[in-house]
């Protein structure tokens, strides 16, 4: 059994956090896990690449880091066609699940890992250290019971390979993911709820700077197609528009009306700034954006991704709450983005995050 300390004079361990590449929220929900970890003395080395990479290097110039390829996925611009294109994208996935699991082997004999934690990246597991892998989605969503029983049985298949797993969502009341963090079926391996995971520090009260802040991420191309919707909407806003376009290292600029500003990347403090200076939130409803939202109860309009159940169902679940504002990519934004300033905000009581002590008192 190994046991991880934290305290005093005991031992500090060299943890490994790698967090998969299907958009920026997996890196973004790392990064307090890398501070919690930091603070309790641990060497972290990052495994990432493109985007991600960026990202976590620029949060963390001083960590080392190593190139851990990605799994490339590609959306497609038609929402009926996208689960035909993860499936004909799932040998490729399959094929890197079992290379990074092959790479984790060797990895840790060189730099002598001794933990390692996995957001949603199915191949890092090994029986000589810990591994933890940290999800929202224990069950994935599908249009058919029959399928998405399947896609449970094939995730717990992978999840199950794991020492522990995470869930940041609480365990019970406010549930923020409801069905998709509390199924009826658990895994078998021993499950911990972390509560929220933001990257964000308490609540800021500061003046309005902007009428609308939008943060895209994503994969392609649907991140450039809700940008290009978006640009068309903020020529006939009332008010200041500032984009964050989700594209950490990239330099190149675009087009943009007058009152439209336009950043390729913020940085965690940067961007809790602008959360705080802006009205609204505009952004995908991805799981991350909807923990950061919710901590710094800004009124948001999360548009799901077209064909990414997840978010979909996401969307349902905070409208019907009141938490968000949510609407379709392909309806009128214009209108939307006007009932959303009517709409009565609620957000729920969300306690405080468990992240510390999960971390404090890391048992196997």
């Amino acid at each position: 059994m190994c046991r991880l300390y934290f305290e005093q004079n005991l031992i500090f361990k060299h943890v490994l956090v790698a967090p998969l590449d299907w958009g920026l929220g997996h890196a973004t929900r790392c990064i307090p896990i890398i501070k919690q970890l930091q603070n309790a003395g641990c060497n972290v080395t990052i495994a990432a690449s493109g985007k991600t990479l960026a990202l976590l290097s620029a949060e963390f110039p001083t960590l080392n880091t190593v190139e851990l390829f990605g799994y490339n996925i590609r959306y497609t611009a038609q929402k009926r066609l996208l689960p035909l294109k993860i499936l004909w994208q799932s040998p490729n996935i399959l094929l890197t699940i079992q290379k990074e699991h092959r790479w984790l082997k060797k990895l840790i004999q060189e730099r002598a890992i001794d933990l390692v934690i996995s957001d949603n990246r199915f191949g890092l597991h090994t029986k000589n250290v810990p591994c933890i892998f940290i999800t929202h989605q224990l069950l994935i969503k599908v249009p058919y019971r029959w399928l998405e029983r399947l896609m449970q049985l094939i995730n717990y298949h992978f999840v199950n390979k794991f020492s522990a797993c995470w869930v940041p969502d609480f365990e019970g009341g406010n549930t923020i993911a409801a069905a998709l963090s509390h199924p009826k079926h658990l895994p078998k391996v021993p499950l911990k709820y972390i509560g929220p995971v933001s990257r964000f520090g308490p609540v800021e009260n500061m003046p309005f700077k902007y009428d609308w802040l939008v943060v895209l991420s994503g994969p392609e191309p649907q991140r450039t197609i809700l940008e290009n919707k978006i640009l068309l909407v903020a020529e006939h806003l009332a008010g200041a528009v500032l984009l964050v376009r989700g594209k950490p290292g990239d330099s190149t600029s675009i087009d943009s009306p007058a009152n439209c500003t336009v950043l390729n990347h913020v940085s965690t403090a940067g961007m809790q700034r602008v959360f705080a200076e802006s009205k609204f939130v505009v952004s995908r409803c991805g799981y991350t954006t909807v923990m950061e939202v919710l901590a710094q109860h800004k009124k948001a309009i999360l548009i799901p991704t077209p064909g990414q159940t997840e978010q979909e169902y996401l969307a349902k679940h905070l409208f019907a709450q009141q938490w968000c504002y949510c609407c379709q990519q392909d309806e009128d934004l214009a209108y939307h983005f006007g009932q959303a300033e009517k709409f009565a905000y609620q957000w729920p009581v969300l306690g405080e995050s468990l992240l510390n002590a999960a971390i404090s008192g890391l048992v196997f």
